[in-house]
């Protein structure tokens, strides 16, 4: 016999609770994570300009850094990683500016894209739309910036209704704490199975 909720009201305030305590936790850790890496990006930059400003001593000390770092913190901290860090801080100097709609993984993407032009279009495009990062990817892959810049008029406009639309997948708190990113960032095993509650009790422990 299928189970049947004596007070559909009091279960719907219970799982309204949660869930916004869910979204709370989502957006602490997402909030945490990109300030940890911009401070990171910062940090490397002043030393850089205290230092040596050739290209080998970057180099080095970035091979150098990524080498103790992981050592002791485990994954997520390779010389690519420092280098994207370092990048994020010199194209975002303010970390005012950063978006927490956007994840770390959002920002590794639009890091990728050399004109600044085309990286605010689609990191505009990404917070309104509320893209997750595989939809974002999908975008930048079609090429829609630069498809736009050839279409006019109305036919402009409906290619961008038509793309967001198809681009849209709306980020929930499950599909959020399972990225990779942020499991790496709080220095849970991958490969050990987690049951969802354990996780939500890992983040929210280092918040």
């Amino acid at each position: 016999m299928k189970n049947e909720i004596v007070n559909v009201e009091l279960y719907s305030d219970l799982k309204n609770i949660i869930e916004q305590a869910r979204k709370i936790v989502i957006t602490n850790v997402n909030t945490i994570m990109l300030q940890t890496y911009w401070n990171i990006g910062k940090r490397i930059v002043e030393e850089e300009q205290n230092g040596n400003l050739k290209a080998e001593y970057g180099s080095r000390l970035l091979k150098e850094i990524s080498k103790e770092l992981t050592n002791e913190f485990g994954r997520g901290f390779s010389k690519s990683n420092l280098f994207s860090m370092r990048k994020f801080f010199i194209e975002y100097p303010k970390f005012q500016t950063l978006s927490g709609k956007l994840s770390w993984s959002h920002y590794l993407l639009l890091l990728a894209i050399s004109d600044k032009n085309e990286r605010a279009f689609y990191e505009h495009e990404c917070e309104n739309s509320n893209w997750s990062v595989r939809a974002l990817e999908r975008q930048i892959d079609s090429a829609l910036y630069q498809r736009l810049l050839l279409s006019k008029g109305e036919v402009n406009k409906e290619i961008v209704l038509e793309l967001a639309q198809k681009g849209i997948t709306y980020n929930t708190p499950d599909s959020f704490i399972k990225d990779p990113m942020v499991v790496e960032f709080v220095c849970l095993p991958e490969e050990k199975p987690m049951l969802e509650s354990d996780l939500e009790k890992a983040l929210i422990e280092h918040i």
